[in-house]
């Protein structure tokens, strides 16, 4: 099933972007894509009187406490700066449950490409604090697992969940 929603939507993609090239008409127009894509991940805010530091370390230290494990730390904006270009706060994480990957890999190598997952934490244009996080309730959805697996999908989305909630009120 999850290979038949990416497939349509890379097919709309590649559609819609031979029709603005000249070549054959859309079958699926742009704001479909688009809208597919934007339902694909979830914003949040950052609630008042948290700044994205606050966030990051809320967000750690929710991940260590419930055996979800950080595998990556992209300071995307600090690496801008060190190229000699200003940038907002921009940072990615990228968090784990190895055995559980393993499993999903296993059983289909598609999933290789929403490991791990992801939460990105910025700054917009105002210097106002956002989490982007991948929206799994509509993979789950778009997923047919067979009932074990199903069962881990839904705690990791659970504790991915439990993280970004951490994050945006800064509980600590």
């Amino acid at each position: 099933m999850i290979r038949l929603a990416l497939c349509i939507a890379l097919a709309a993609v590649a559609q819609v972007n031979g029709a603005d090239k000249g070549g054959a008409t859309s079958t699926m127009d742009l704001a479909t894509v688009r809208q597919f894509i934007d339902d694909s991940i979830q914003r949040f805010e950052l609630a008042e009187g948290v700044g994205v530091e606050d966030a990051v370390a809320s967000m750690e230290l929710r991940a260590n406490l419930l055996n979800f494990k950080l595998v990556a730390d992209l300071p995307l904006s600090e690496q801008v700066k060190a190229m000699g270009e200003q940038a907002n706060y921009m940072r990615i994480l990228a968090f784990c449950d190895a055995l559980i990957a393993k499993r999903m890999v296993e059983y289909d190598i598609i999933f290789a490409g929403f490991l791990p997952c992801r939460i990105a934490v910025l700054e917009d244009t105002d210097g106002k604090g956002w989490i982007v996080a991948t929206n799994m309730d509509m993979l789950l959805e778009a997923v047919d697992l067979p009932p074990d697996l199903q069962t881990l999908v839904e705690g990791v989305r659970d504790t991915f969940k439990s993280v970004v909630e951490a994050g945006v009120n800064g509980d600590l």
